[in-house]
């Protein structure tokens, strides 16, 4: 079938994982290129992903490049995972680090979906980018992909999934350590499952 986006594919289903808990995810602090370890709550939360993930074959999966997601890659058994660029968190710029309530002490009306980050951040529609080149990777691949990234990114990437401007993203929440299944249902692009945890 011609997708959309212009392109001929197969109706693959796009199984999405965000990073097991690290410490600054669990303080609400924005971490985009900041490389620090999962917590050993994420470490645990992660391995315990493989009995969902395990029942399912997939012909590409990928990661982002920052130590939580690979890390969580590979506890939950895919060690294997192809590094991919366009995986990592939003560029926060010179909020990296910060909580959205100490942005806000200095910008009272701050909204990231409206204003953005500080100084040398990659904008709303860098992300989008972004995210459209991995859903055209994924729409070219011969069957199901997998892939492991972050919260943010994530938000974003579904958005476009559903053919929605990147906006759309901040009416989705995705928590640490959780699956999300998005496919199809009479050839248009759906949200099959959100946010599940592994009980």
């Amino acid at each position: 079938m011609v997708s959309s986006l212009g392109m001929t594919s197969v109706e693959n289903t796009l199984f999405v994982v965000r990073h097991g808990l690290t410490e600054w995810a669990r303080d609400g602090r924005h971490t985009s290129y900041t490389d620090i370890p999962l917590l050993a709550e994420g470490e645990a939360d992660a391995k315990t992903l493989s009995r969902v993930l395990s029942k399912h074959d997939f012909s590409l999966v990928l990661t982002s490049p920052r130590r939580r997601a690979w890390q969580t890659a590979t506890l939950a058994g895919y060690p294997d995972a192809q590094v991919d660029e366009d995986l990592v968190e939003w560029n926060y710029g010179d909020d990296e680090g910060l909580t959205s309530d100490e942005i806000r002490q200095a910008r009272p009306a701050w909204d990231m979906w409206v204003h953005g980050f500080a100084g040398d951040a990659e904008t709303l529609d860098d992300v989008v980018a972004r995210a459209e080149r991995v859903i055209h990777r994924v729409l070219k691949a011969p069957g199901d992909v997998l892939l492991f990234a972050h919260a943010h990114f994530l938000r974003v990437l579904v958005a476009r999934w559903l053919e929605q401007p990147g906006v759309l993203a901040q009416r989705f929440t995705v928590d640490p350590a959780s699956t999300s299944e998005l496919s199809w249902k009479d050839h248009r692009r759906v949200v099959h499952r959100w946010n599940d945890h592994v009980d």
